[in-house]
């Protein structure tokens, strides 16, 4: 089975489960792709491919003895972009503050939290909604009114600050990893601060040498994850993790690449399913 998101009707999200069915088709394993309308007993299948972000379903199908790609609490996790940043303490992120919850909306945003952000990390930096993608709930600000303001805004959703890494300005590096190894990477430029394809940026093909191969692979074995985007950001001395996707799209991936990204997943998920023989039917 081949779960996503119930209402989704992007092209961009569809391609994914299309491409991953074809993939799997090829090796002899039939596949439904299937909305995740409600978390019915999924026992007639012998895996799922999760392609969504409802942490509810994603529990409630591995409750009831499912295998998914990925598994529930990776996928959590990576959902999180602040749990994600206190997961790879070790690994080398931008500098980050988590923005203390709030309950009561009419309480001013407080003046003690913006000195802290901006003193912690100077000016510009960065805002992201913790829950968020396609570069959606991030904001570039250069001064305290716009922190104040942004603030406001987001006073009761989990957000936090970032450091700017200003070496890295509308640019960034996608990288693909499956089953614990880094398989293809893109660089990703845009025409503003953010570089997602999504938001209007262009991807080309970026070398993938040993450390930084080894880099991503370590930060996909310490989330748990069969497949995941880790996107890197260009610091003074190396690499910094900015964030990890666990259901990257891979199609610009592939398009920039060369590299059939959909094949690779569907051959690894199939021999941790089914073995070696590749033959379940």
């Amino acid at each position: 089975m081949i779960a996503i998101n119930a209402y989704t009707q992007a092209e961009s999200e569809l391609y994914q489960p299309r491409r991953l069915r074809e993939e799997l088709e090829k090796l002899n394993v039939s596949v439904d792709v299937v909305r995740n309308v409600c978390a019915d007993s999924r026992a007639d299948y012998d895996f799922c491919i999760y392609l969504d972000k409802d942490k509810y379903c994603a529990r409630r199908l591995e409750a009831q003895g499912l295998r998914l790609f990925n598994r529930a609490a990776a996928i959590e996790t990576c959902d999180d972009k602040m749990l994600t940043c206190l997961a790879l303490q070790g690994f080398p992120v931008p500098e980050t503050l988590s923005a203390p919850l709030c309950y009561t909306p009419e309480e001013p945003v407080s003046d003690k939290l913006l000195a802290c952000a901006e003193q912690t990390l100077g000016y510009p930096l960065v805002v992201k909604e913790c829950f968020g993608s396609l570069g959606k709930g991030v904001f570039f600000i250069e001064n305290r009114a716009q922190l104040q303001d942004v603030c406001n805004k987001l006073q009761t959703k989990p957000h936090l600050f970032q450091k700017f890494i200003a070496t890295s300005y509308g640019k960034d590096v996608r990288v693909i990893v499956i089953g614990g190894r880094a398989r293809c990477a893109m660089k990703r430029t845009g025409q503003g601060f953010l570089s997602n394809v999504a938001a209007g940026g262009t991807g080309e093909k970026f070398p993938l040498d040993r450390k930084t191969a080894s880099l991503c692979e370590g930060v996909a074995r310490r989330l748990g994850l069969d497949y995941c985007g880790i996107d890197l950001l260009f610091g003074k001395d190396g690499f910094l993790v900015c964030e990890v996707n666990s259901n990257a799209f891979f199609a610009a991936a592939e398009r920039v690449t060369g590299v059939n990204v959909a094949k690779i997943y569907a051959e690894y998920i199939v021999d941790q399913i089914y073995g070696k023989e590749k033959s379940p039917l």
